[in-house]
């Protein structure tokens, strides 16, 4: 296939950051915010911080499922927004909606009713079980009212309304910012609830962030605000494609956050202060990594809306840029996370021991970037825009089980390994993964219409 010059098309990339720059923004607030959280929880301690960070990695896994719906029907969001047909956008809205309450509901009971069952599975500090369990306990209260942001939030972004989006994650974790404050550390009439009010900020945060969404949205009558009978639109024939395409992503999100839960579970069943190090390394990568997000979100939604307008060959070339530009832009994190690094000593107050370890790691983590790039921008921005969602299921994680999490159960349990021998098996499937996403992406296989 013909390749495309990198940057002889200021269109594609005019476009492209009209797309992905509201969605960067709304990452990076998102991030600063959950380093505001980790800093505040920080200044508790070494136990606190370990027991919101894996709290918090069930939300996770939780969130992973319900982006697994909301990609997974964003492929058929763009390619109906590039034929402008807005009862299959609100039909496809309402059947994920559907999706996300009923995974809402399930994860509402479970850690509602048996939060120090599901904290024992990522420790063995009782300590820590017994504060993460009082942290997921009250985050339950949150699970609904994301469960419906998160629908709209990825549909508005696939039909180009990235704004909303955006600022609403702003507004929402403005408030959660500065709830977290007072009820962590009791301001004015507010007591000190340590991570009890870290998790009560958070319940009402993502209330706030459902309102003012839902609000907007049907305000300025956006694709998706549909009535209940538009929303209720699905037939057999479409919920057996939506299937088809969809569980696809679902079960590769779900695989994927189990693998990420059980890197948890090597970390903390390690030690206290090598899961610590590993929560501080990965808020701090956040900051980086939204502008990959950002990019791999944006492309997809300029790709499936080339697919749905019919111009295949369009589409085949943003794909060919967007894999050459992401690697290359990647290679500059090191240089922004390892000055990061430094400021550690200022801002969390744990011991020398877990600051060392989050340093290396961060410069193990800079080094893999340019293939986590390629990856993510090939499983978001290509294949899943292409409706290549099988193929994408085993690329995402098929090296993560194959290779990465064997290693490091091994280097961990069998030879006690260092804490960076085991960060750097559980980083190695993304070299691997990028050899297979080059012959899928030169095949030219990952490009189907969904729509048809």
């Amino acid at each position: 296939m013909k390749v495309p010059a990198l940057f002889n098309d200021k269109n594609f990339y005019r476009n492209l950051f009209a797309v992905s720059l509201p969605i960067m923004l709304q990452n990076l607030i998102n991030s600063f915010v959950n380093i505001l959280d980790t800093v505040m929880i920080g200044r508790l301690g070494t136990v606190e911080i370990a027991a919101v960070g894996l709290g918090n990695n069930v939300f996770f896994f939780y969130s992973m499922i319900l982006f697994g719906i909301g990609s997974g029907a964003a492929i058929f969001t763009a390619q109906y927004w590039g034929r402008q047909d807005i009862p299959g956008i609100r039909k496809n809205t309402g059947f994920c909606l559907l999706l996300n309450l009923s995974g809402a509901l399930v994860f509402t009971l479970l850690c509602l009713f048996f939060p120090e069952n599901i904290m024992r599975i990522y420790s063995r500090d009782p300590a820590v079980i017994a504060a993460g369990a009082v942290y997921l306990r009250i985050l339950t209260g949150s699970f609904i009212p994301f469960a419906i942001s998160q629908v709209f939030i990825l549909t508005l972004r696939s039909v180009e309304k990235v704004r909303l989006a955006m600022v609403t994650t702003f507004i929402a974790l403005s408030i959660n910012a500065v709830l977290n404050y007072c009820f962590i550390f009791g301001v004015g009439p507010f007591p000190a609830m340590g991570i009890a009010g870290a998790a009560l900020a958070t319940v009402i945060s993502r209330i706030a962030e459902m309102i003012v969404l839902l609000a907007v949205s049907y305000a300025k009558k956006y694709p998706p605000a549909g009535g209940f009978r538009e929303l209720m639109a699905f037939n057999s024939p479409f919920v057996s494609r939506f299937i088809k395409i969809v569980l696809p992503v679902v079960i590769n999100e779900f695989v994927w956050a189990l693998g990420v839960s059980l890197t948890n579970i090597i970390f903390a069943r390690t030690h206290t202060d090598a899961v610590a190090a590993y929560n501080i390394t990965n808020t701090v990568s956040q900051l980086t990594w939204v502008l990959f997000i950002g990019l791999g979100n944006g492309v997809a939604v300029l790709i499936g809306k080339k697919i749905g307008e019919g111009d295949e060959k369009t589409a085949r070339d943003y794909a060919s840029r967007i894999v050459r530009f992401a690697p290359i832009v990647a290679t500059g994190a090191i240089f922004i996370l390892v000055p990061l690094s430094a400021l550690f000593p200022f801002i969390f107050n744990v011991n020398e021991q877990v600051l060392v370890a989050a340093r290396i790691m961060i410069i193990i983590l800079g080094i893999s970037y340019p293939f986590r790039a390629f990856n993510m921008t090939m499983v978001v921005g290509v294949c899943r825009a292409g409706g290549d969602t099988i193929f994408c299921t085993f690329y995402d994680v098929g090296f993560m089980w194959l290779i990465a999490l064997p290693l490091a159960a091994s280097a961990a349990y069998f030879f006690h390994a260092p804490f960076w021998a085991i960060y750097v098996c559980m980083s190695l499937d993304d070299l691997f993964k990028m050899f297979l996403g080059l012959w899928r992406y030169r095949s030219g296989k990952w490009l189907h219409n969904v729509i048809n």
